[in-house]
């Protein structure tokens, strides 16, 4: 942010540096979603503050752009000053001389004045609500006509248009869009496999030891959701899919069988595996066709929380049910500090318009923009999941989240949170947070203690922004209940809950990876992408509003140009900066036993930008710094949220031989190309 002198004040100059707050999240922000930013001003130029009147000294200020609250951030002068975070959406930064540092109010004079990037999200003017009024042409009505017969019919074919969020307005002109030039697709336009198609069951617990073997397949169910039944897919015709449960270094047989209407694969998301079954067609195996099977040999290397879904049209298989967890779990007696219990919550959200689900695009993906966000949440495949504890009671949560799009900002209504690990193993430290920060593919490992009689709600809160106003606004959304009983939890566990306990034997073996921290990078990769094609009205309000990209997109508040978006319209790109290779192009080289610093940085002045949940398969690694700051609390990843205009550099430990993939776990930025592969020899 540039300051701006007030007249009178020739040659004084200031800017302040938004950064990063330390966080064991990708993103920092308050548990109502409002981004946090550690601010440091650099100033040149003030006078003596005495040459302006009565004052001894400079204090800066926040507000917001209404000037009300004032917040006082603390002294400063010529040079650099570290101020108080701030966590507000549309910000002003003030810096006036006062009397004394003491001050609690601004009354002196104000020297300094600077707007948030985020206040150049305005509303609409006189040019772009005409641009959005409407068709610039519309013959005698047939568009119009084609638009109701698309969206009004029932049968197989009908496209269902995505709703706006309730309350929120729109041009006219981006309602108006026609649908994505491919063809709508839903289970049941084609005929199931297999008969008739079962009541979908609720996830079972498959305990596995070292050589067991595991049936699974992918099938056709029947779920009902909110009172109206669907035809959606399962595997073993469970939602989620079975829960295995396996010990470390245990390796099982998965027989997998294809029973939907796509060719398919199962990928072992986050398992450092035997590069054959890692589940990716074209890189490790063909595509299981309907009817076909294919043997998975898995190896749980490390203890986790790890997923399985499909690496095939994962925007419709995924979305529409293709995923469970594995639990591998440690055989040290103290890996977890104590808890009462343990749940396994799946994180996901369905994108529906009144009763019908929006269909999906058949040749290729839609909603490849911004990605597929959904209107309905479900915690492990239901949306109205209800948890019972006892009052003073531990929970051990392992969360995943398996939206196509959606970042989730996670609270439990106000009851303490300790996060404890993420998604291949533990942290060095335990810490405490206000709320979970978690993206596409993303796992954590949270405790929370249910302290009181009250019911916990367990909340999605995040700020949205209303384009047509340029305002952001509240999102609160509920995704379960904990319900807490008269009973008290036994044993209690409160001591060991209050204290932040150091897991040692991660210390140690990340110990042997510090000297790399501070090596030079050894590859980059660029996030950016590239717009093709738009209609005119799309083009032209979308370069009205790229002055601003929230850090995170938390929601999908333009519904119809996102809808409209295939491949052919918005390709998302890896970029090479060293060789201009883009995407599967890229050819990086790897030996077993090397050690690779890497740099991704997301692109801010692309057409739309967005954040990205990077996943690196067969590997492990870890996230050493974001945006020059460095990480002080570790823990070893495979997929990590890289926000807008931020840059990461992370420690990619090569331990797998094998060609990997690289991609980013928006579903349908994978499918518009975000993916690339890099060979270990």
């Amino acid at each position: 942010m540039d300051l701006v002198a007030t007249p009178g004040l020739a040659g004084v100059e200031a800017t302040a540096e938004l950064g990063r707050v330390p966080t064991a999240f990708g993103v920092r922000v308050t548990a109502d979603g409002q981004h946090e930013y550690d601010v440091t001003l650099t100033v040149s130029g003030l006078p003596d503050p005495q040459s302006l009147g009565d004052y001894s000294t400079f204090v800066a200020w926040v507000t917001t752009p209404l000037l009300y609250p004032m917040t006082k951030l603390g002294e400063v002068g010529n040079g650099t000053t570290q101020l108080s975070p701030i966590s507000l959406n549309k910000f002003l930064l003030l810096v006036s001389a006062e009397a004394s540092g003491d001050v609690t109010e601004r009354t002196g004079r104000l020297v300094l004045r600077g707007f948030s990037p985020s206040t150049r999200k305005q509303p609409a003017d006189v040019f772009e609500f005409l641009l959005g009024a409407g068709r610039l042409a519309d013959a005698g009505g047939a568009q119009a006509t084609r638009r109701e017969m698309t969206e009004m019919g029932t049968g197989p074919g009908s496209w269902v248009r995505p709703p706006m969020p309730e309350g929120l307005p729109m041009l006219q002109a981006l309602m108006d869009l026609d649908p994505p030039q491919v063809s709508p697709y839903l289970p049941g336009m084609r005929a199931p496999i297999g008969g008739p198609v079962p009541d979908a069951r609720p996830r079972e617990l498959v305990m596995m030891s070292d050589g067991d073997t595991l049936d699974l397949e992918a099938g056709f169910v029947r779920r009902t959701i909110r009172g109206k039944q669907f035809t959606m897919y399962g595997f073993n015709g469970q939602y989620p899919g079975p829960l295995i449960w396996a010990p470390q270094d245990a390796t099982i047989i998965v027989n997998f069988t294809n029973n939907i209407d796509w060719p398919t694969t199962v990928h072992w998301h986050g398992v450092r595996l035997q590069n054959a079954f890692d589940g990716v067609p074209g890189i490790t195996q063909d595509p299981v066709f309907p009817g076909e099977t294919f043997q998975y040999r898995v190896h749980f290397r490390d203890a986790g929380i790890y997923w399985y879904h499909p690496h095939h049209r994962e925007d419709i298989q995924q979305d529409l049910g293709l995923y469970g967890n594995m639990m591998v779990r440690s055989p040290r007696s103290d890996y977890f500090s104590p808890a009462n219990s343990e749940e396994v919550l799946v994180l996901d959200d369905l994108l529906m318009n009144g009763d019908r689900i929006v269909p999906y695009g058949q040749e290729r993906s839609t909603h490849t923009l911004m990605g597929r966000f959904g209107n309905i949440f479900l915690l492990n495949g239901e949306p109205d999941y209800e948890l019972t504890v006892d009052r003073g009671e531990v929970v051990r949560f392992f969360l995943t989240n398996v939206s196509n799009t959606r970042t989730f900002n996670l609270s439990f209504g106000g009851a303490a949170i300790k996060v404890v690990g993420s998604d291949v193993g533990n942290f060095e430290r335990e810490e405490w947070t206000e709320s979970v920060v978690i993206a596409p593919a993303e796992r954590y490992i949270v405790h929370v203690r249910f302290d009181g009689s009250e019911d916990f709600v367990m909340e999605n809160r995040v700020q949205g922004i209303d384009h047509l106003n340029g305002v952001f606004f509240a999102e609160v959304d509920t995704l379960g209940v904990v319900r807490v009983s008269s009973d008290a939890a036994s044993p209690d566990h409160a001591a060991a809950f209050e204290t932040l306990r150091e897991d040692e034997y991660v210390v140690s073996e990340i110990d042997k990876y510090r000297p790399f921290f501070d090596r030079p990078v050894d590859h980059e990769l660029l996030l950016t992408m590239e717009a093709n094609g738009f209609p005119f009205v799309v083009e032209r309000l979308m370069r009205f509003d790229s002055t601003y990209f929230n850090p995170v997109e938390w929601s999908g508040t333009m519904p119809m140009m996102n809808w409209i978006a295939t491949p052919e319209e918005a390709k998302w790109i890896l970029r090479d900066p060293a060789t201009g290779n883009e995407n599967m192009d890229i050819e990086w080289q790897f030996e077993v036993g090397d050690v690779v610093k890497v740099r991704l940085s997301n692109q801010r002045e692309a057409f739309h930008a967005m954040q990205h949940p990077i996943h690196i398969h067969g590997q492990r690694f870890l996230v050493l710094e974001q945006n020059g700051v460095r990480n002080t609390n570790l823990v070893w990843k495979d997929t990590m949220l890289l926000p807008v205009g931020s840059t990461s550099d992370i420690l990619l430990e090569i331990t797998n031989p094998g060609r990997w993939m690289v991609h980013c776990h928006i579903a349908e930025h994978l499918e518009s190309g975000m993916k690339m592969a890099f060979t270990v020899n």
